[in-house]
């Protein structure tokens, strides 16, 4: 997939991601995406790889997240009804690599935003969702959560702080879960449609977990280093200006 000097400083900078996305309750796909651009993978390795690898990290951030009891049943669901039938439909869908590019780069603004903590603000005033919103949203989310490779954190987070639907790690809670539900969908759908997982992907999983299991724990609890969210966000930066430029 990549040559050896090229595959070990991706490994390097994995679990990094991983470690950066689960401690704010996210499965990291926006980083992963990110940093395989970076690295020039094929689109159609990039979606399902992003996909698989959000199962798992999402998965342990919800996982501690839950635990701490951070986690709103309802909020969830009124998301994801709409957003996990979507998901699969995005995933059955291919797109012209270059539309990919494209679409990918918008939606890593999200991820920036959310990393230099533009969404980082509480509000102590919670207001409850309406459902008609919620599934709305969700569907949107969903829908290019599975036609792109993401789990769609990088979208819900954000509007579960501006809309005041929940605070700070109650939104990580619900959108770690909705990320790993989202990206299920998402895989199962883009696999039906014809792609498959390469066996080296399993390796990435392994070494993204590393990360993925420190960053849940820790950032369930206290955890909020500013200066390497920093640097994730010029990583994604220079994703973001490669794939809409280059």
């Amino acid at each position: 997939m990549l040559e050896t000097q090229n595959i070990t400083i991706f490994l390097i900078l994995l679990p990094i991601v991983a470690f950066l996305y689960a401690s704010v309750g996210h499965g990291g796909a926006s980083g992963y995406l990110a940093l395989m651009a970076l690295f020039s993978f094929a689109p159609e390795t990039m979606k399902p790889t992003a996909l698989l690898l959000n199962l798992f990290v999402a998965g342990i951030s919800f996982y501690y997240y839950y635990k701490e009891g951070y986690f709103n049943k309802k909020l969830f669901l009124s998301f994801a009804i709409a957003s996990i039938p979507l998901a699969f439909l995005g995933g059955t869908i291919e797109i012209d690599a270059s539309l990919y590019k494209k679409i990918l780069a918008v939606l890593l603004v999200f991820a920036i935003l959310k990393m230099l903590n533009v969404f980082g603000k509480e509000n102590d005033s919670i207001r409850e969702v309406k459902l008609w919103q919620a599934l709305l949203l969700g569907g949107v989310i969903g829908f290019f959560s599975g036609l792109i490779g993401i789990g769609g954190g990088i979208i819900l987070t954000p509007l579960i702080l501006l809309l005041h639907w929940g605070n700070m790690k109650q939104a990580a809670a619900v959108s770690a879960l909705f990320i790993w539900v989202n990206s299920a969908a998402g895989l199962v759908g883009q696999l039906s449609s014809g792609m498959y997982l390469e066996s080296s992907i399993f390796v990435f999983v392994a070494v993204a977990l590393i990360g993925g299991v420190l960053g849940g724990y820790l950032g369930s609890k206290k955890i909020n280093n500013q200066s390497l969210r920093y640097m994730l966000a010029f990583v994604l930066v220079m994703a973001c200006f490669k794939l809409m430029f280059i």
